[in-house]
């Protein structure tokens, strides 16, 4: 075939840019990444022989190769491994087939952070830091054809035929004049044992020694021999002892590409009715990606040391998806699909086990080291608390290992759920909480104000998805009950007071509910309020307001919510509104209106109409100058 000549897609370019011109520290993961890559190769072509022996006869022993030609000026990496096809080389290597794409790019340029690099799966563009041109040659295992690929990272790359014998990739870096470090022995060692150790295939490369000569005795001949330059050993497998926190720290950086500490590390073999041996960490940052529809949850699978999948997200549930690691089954067989895994029950055993093991190690870290938890909490705790959703049987395991600000705990301090309910007030059934976007916005909400008053503590929830979480959730024989939401009697008052409080203002009540017919479903006296004079609430079991308004940013159609518009009793603009509506009914529409707006944005929504809105209070403020000039 012709070469062909093909751009880049916009965003490959953009990542290219950052990695030549804007990224300099941390330049060696280059090679943990393309060694990474190599053994992904190997490990499906290995499957593949194992499942389907008549498309892969030729196994041979399963390597990776580094050949560093100073004359050259050339690193190569080559692997026995799948290989990749034409489409597959333009495919994986011309794009970022990522939903997060610009989320990415912001974050790797703001903060340089390398890890993100192999969370995204666009390691091998890490090639360009150290080389000025990159060249790919590969033989698929699929249709036995043999692609090369070039580029110098200028916006395009060619793709044309090649001649290679055997199957695998060959990745060959022209390394640039100022990284030539990276063709010595000693420094690509150095490497190896630092990201790449534990990769089970062995990583080898010929290196140039002085020995004694057999043939002249006490005379030093240089002689080319190849050496392996990882252990091969599978880190799982060895016992806990024997293992340092060093090791398992690298580990966890070779299978999840993060290039942080993990926080926790999680390490057991399991007998019994299934037998398998897990070694899983918990990060110590979120990934960035996490949200996104495209995340890969689960460890990699292993059946008796042969990799089965990258990620097997039947193995955790998905509140617990940000788990890295692997788990290596003795039972399941070599050729498990995806299908058979889902009703298998040594799945279920894998998955039950290792679920409890997280949360146990969880509840363990939140009573020892608070501290620590706190900071888990912040990157991973709005992951976690989807499983009180989602995890019926384990809902109130995981609400024990929430933590929450109140109107009690100050902003930089946080209660649980269990010291909610042991402090709670005499004869109070119910936790109450509220919504809000941030701690300030909930802290000074008026829906706080007589709950405040009369000494109940109100959670903080802070999340969009919140209300759609605890809304119908019971802890411990305990509702949880929005402050937003339904109507609140807390001051008690006698019947014949709330029967004289609704005779006085049953004339402003009317006119209120005719003005703002169309804005609101009801109004009714107050018994949250007390220093505002009104706010609006939802029904019990309506959407979120804020729930409502993420869906609204996300275009997503949200039927019309009429809210409840409720006044203070107590408040002398209530007052004094009912007393000029009791002598001119109409004169105070303006001043409903006022009222109304005022809720909207106390709510945290905009007026109905922002310039008529400004206009009313400027007349107003200049009634009231002029009143007093």
């Amino acid at each position: 075939m012709p070469v062909e000549n093909l751009e880049f897609k916009t965003e490959i370019n953009q990542l290219l840019n950052l990695m030549i011109h804007s990224l300099y520290s941390h330049k060696e993961i280059f090679l943990r990444e393309l060694l990474s890559n190599a053994s992904d190769a190997i490990d499906k072509a290995r499957y593949e022989s194992l499942v389907n022996s008549e498309a892969l006869t030729d196994t041979g022993d399963w390597k990776i190769k580094i050949t560093a030609d100073k004359d050259a000026g050339t690193l190569t990496i080559s692997d026995n491994g799948i290989g990749m096809t034409k489409e597959e080389v333009i495919t994986e290597l011309g794009t970022i087939a990522h939903s997060g794409t610009l989320d990415f790019m912001r974050a790797l340029k703001e903060k340089g952070d390398m890890n993100l690099i192999g969370q995204f799966g666009v390691g091998f563009y890490s090639s360009f830091m150290v080389a000025d041109k990159v060249t790919v040659i590969t033989k698929s295992v699929k249709d036995g054809t043999s692609v090369k690929w070039e580029s110098e990272a200028k916006g395009t790359f060619t793709v044309d035929d090649a001649e290679k014998q055997t199957r695998g990739t060959d990745v060959v870096l022209h390394i640039k004049d100022d990284d030539k470090k990276y063709l010595n022995h000693w420094e690509v060692s150095s490497i190896v044992k630092k990201y790449s150790d534990y990769i089970e295939y062995p990583i080898a490369m010929d290196v140039e020694r002085e020995e004694d000569s057999a043939l002249d005795k006490g005379k030093k001949v240089k002689l080319v021999k190849e050496e392996t330059l990882n252990s091969q050993k599978a880190i799982w497998l060895k016992d806990k002892s024997e293992i340092t926190e060093e090791q398992y720290n690298e580990f966890y950086k070779h299978v999840s590409h993060d290039f942080a500490d993990p926080l926790s590390v999680i390490h057991f073999k399991a007998e019994g009715t299934s037998e398998f041996t897990a070694l899983v960490y918990i990060p110590s940052q979120v990934p960035l990606d996490i949200f996104y529809e495209q995340f890969k949850i689960g460890p990699v699978l292993y059946v008796k040391r042969v990799q089965i999948m990258d990620h097997c997200e039947e193995l955790v549930p998905r509140y617990l998806r940000f788990i890295k690691g692997v788990v290596d089954s003795s039972d399941l067989p070599l050729n498990v699909s995806r299908e058979m895994l889902q009703n298998n029950p040594h799945v279920s055993v894998i998955n039950k086990n290792l679920t409890k093991k997280v949360l146990d190690t969880l509840a363990d870290l939140k009573q020892k080291d608070f501290e620590k938890y706190k900071k888990f909490y912040a990157e991973l705790g709005k992951v976690l608390k989807e499983g009180v959703h989602f995890d019926f049987q384990r809902r109130e395991a995981i609400a024990d290992l929430l933590l929450f600000h109140s109107t009690k705990t100050g902003k930089e301090a946080f209660t649980t759920l269990d010291e909610y309910v042991r402090t709670m007030r005499e004869g109070q059934e119910e936790i109450f909480y509220i919504t809000g976007s941030s701690y300030e916005e909930a802290l000074q909400s008026p829906h706080l104000e007589k709950f405040n008053d009369k000494g109940y503590e109100v959670l903080f929830m802070l999340d969009e998805i919140d209300d759609i979480i605890f809304g119908y959730f019971e802890y411990k024989g305990k509702k949880m009950k929005s402050v937003i939401k339904g109507s609140f009697d807390l001051d008690k008052k006698d019947e014949t007071k709330k029967a004289e409080e609704g005779q006085r203002y049953e004339k402003l009540l009317a006119q209120i509910k005719d003005r703002l017919k169309d804005d609101i479903k009801e109004v009714r006296l107050s018994g949250r309020l007390k220093q505002s004079p009104c706010c609006l609430v939802s029904d019990e079991g309506a959407i979120d307001p804020a729930m409502e308004r993420m869906l609204r940013s996300m275009g997503k159609e949200v039927p019309k919510n009429l809210r409840i518009l409720e006044i203070n009793p107590g408040h002398p603009l209530i007052e004094t509104l009912s007393t000029v509506i009791e002598k001119d009914s109409h004169s105070a529409d303006d001043s409903i209106d006022l009222l109304y707006e005022q809720a909207l944005v106390l709510d945290g929504n905009k007026p109905k109409d922002p310039a008529v809105f400004a206009r009313k209070i400027s007349d107003l403020m200049l009634e009231a100058l002029r009143r007093s000039a």
